[in-house]
């Protein structure tokens, strides 16, 4: 039973995986009809195409491998200075960009002329590049607002869990009390599990984040409001300095790293609570500025994820992780002894990631990326207007074609890394359970 829920979970994942791929690509489709660009093929996948058919100019289809997608449109680049499509040269960086070239007018047909990619204006090839991955955002966007107003969030709460007996430095990693250790301020001011906190020091307070920096902040007399048996009452504590964790700004804590702070000696409550539409909102910005930071922070973690694929290091929980990573954990949501209402959030939350990854990752201003062919599009508005402004004659279109060397180096790094996290997925997943 373990193996059969572990493919059917991993089954799940590869069909959210193909059904956000074809939406991605069916953004990059309809904008680029509705600007008149003729689209031969609609691809979901790589490698040997499994079921194709046609319809008007455009062949539909699905190939083996669920890697990717893509949609292929006539025109992509430019014609060369000499207003050819095909120009060889011995230079392999020249026959990098003419085999470009050359491809983008595969099944060039009569009257294509007018429908070609580069002859866009700027602006509307922007909006055809920027499709895919916006159809990525709004699909990520709807499947997190979607739980989290309907199912819930798991978050800490501002009710008490425990109360410590005493105080105890978290650096020291000592859990038991000692004769002689002073009693906890949460103690000592008669706090007891179940409180819900309300207000501290006389200011209101609802988010467990707000809170614990506000006891953090605070040395000495303050007033915690709490509610108990449906009655608010005030107690009065005298918070100490202590030991404590690095807190990550959202409740979390920042592993391995210690701090001086105000300290009262309570654990918070961990519940599942549905959000409001604002509340929502605030938990997106707070769950792309994370996204935003672990993209940024990904060359970094490359050598500790070498280490953990081939040596003894271990597999941090924010390392990368790919397809093969994805796939596991999805086996593993199906496998956990949870409510299938939580396994279905579980599904719906790994789906939503990946959305929101491939909308971040795609929006890199680098070839062969959409950001790449969007930032070609800006500078080639900049230059006109600018031309335009000082009554130059026009540059005329970008020539995108003359950057495919860097893109197919930006391609071999990306295929590296992909290749990395395969493996590392394979020899030292990271596992949820």
């Amino acid at each position: 039973m373990t193996i059969l829920m572990t493919v059917i979970g991993m089954l799940i994942f590869v069909i959210g995986l193909l059904v956000s791929i074809a939406w991605h690509e069916l953004g990059h489709l309809s904008t680029a009809k509705l600007f008149g660009i003729r689209v031969p093929q609609y691809m979901v996948g790589f490698g040997r195409t499994i079921w194709s058919r046609k319809k008007g100019d455009t062949e539909y289809g699905i190939k083996a491998i669920p890697m990717g997608g893509y949609i292929r449109m006539i025109g992509m680049f430019p014609p060369g200075e000499d207003g050819k499509v095909t120009a060889r040269s011995t230079s392999p960086f020249r026959s990098m960009i003419e085999d470009a070239r050359s491809a983008a007018y595969e099944e060039l047909q009569p009257g294509d002329e007018k429908r070609l990619f580069y002859t866009r204006k700027p602006w509307k090839r922007v909006i055809v590049m920027f499709a895919g991955p916006f159809m990525n955002l709004v699909l990520a966007l709807a499947i997190f607002f979607g739980v989290w107003m309907t199912f819930g969030v798991t978050q800490q709460t501002t009710k008490v869990a425990s109360v410590s007996d005493c105080v105890l430095k978290q650096s020291d990693q000592r859990t038991s009390c000692r004769p002689g250790d002073q009693v906890a301020p949460a103690k000592a001011a008669g706090l007891k599990a179940g409180d819900k906190i309300v207000a501290f020091d006389g200011r209101r307070v609802t988010d467990w984040s707000v809170l614990q920096q506000k006891i953090r902040d605070t040395v000495g007399p303050a007033t915690v409001t709490v509610v108990r048996d449906g009655k608010e009452l005030t107690l009065h504590a005298n918070l100490i300095e202590n030991t404590v964790g690095k807190t990550d700004g959202h409740g979390g804590y920042v592993k391995g790293e210690f701090v001086k702070a105000g300290f009262l000696g309570f654990g918070p409550r961990t519940e599942t609570e549905a959000l409001t539409f604002g509340q929502s909102a605030d938990h997106m910005v707070q769950i792309v500025d994370d996204s935003v930071h672990g993209l940024l922070k990904l060359p970094s973690k490359i050598p500790p994820l070498w280490n953990a694929t081939f040596g003894d290091g271990e597999r941090q929980p924010d390392s990368p992780i790919g397809i093969i990573g994805a796939a596991r954990i999805g086996g593993e949501i199906a496998n956990l002894d949870i409510p299938v209402t939580d396994r279905l959030v579980g599904f719906l939350n790994l789906v939503g990631m990946f959305n929101l990854a491939l909308f971040l990752f795609n929006m890199l201003p680098l070839l062969p990326l959409d950001g790449g062919h969007i930032a070609g599009a800006l500078w080639e508005s900049v230059r006109r207007t600018v031309a335009r402004v000082f009554r130059r004659p026009d540059p005329g279109p970008f020539d995108v074609a003359r950057l495919m060397p860097a893109a197919y180096l930006v391609a071999g790094v990306f295929v590296c890394f992909t290749l990395l996290v395969m493996v590392a997925d394979v020899v030292n997943p990271i596992k949820i359970s």
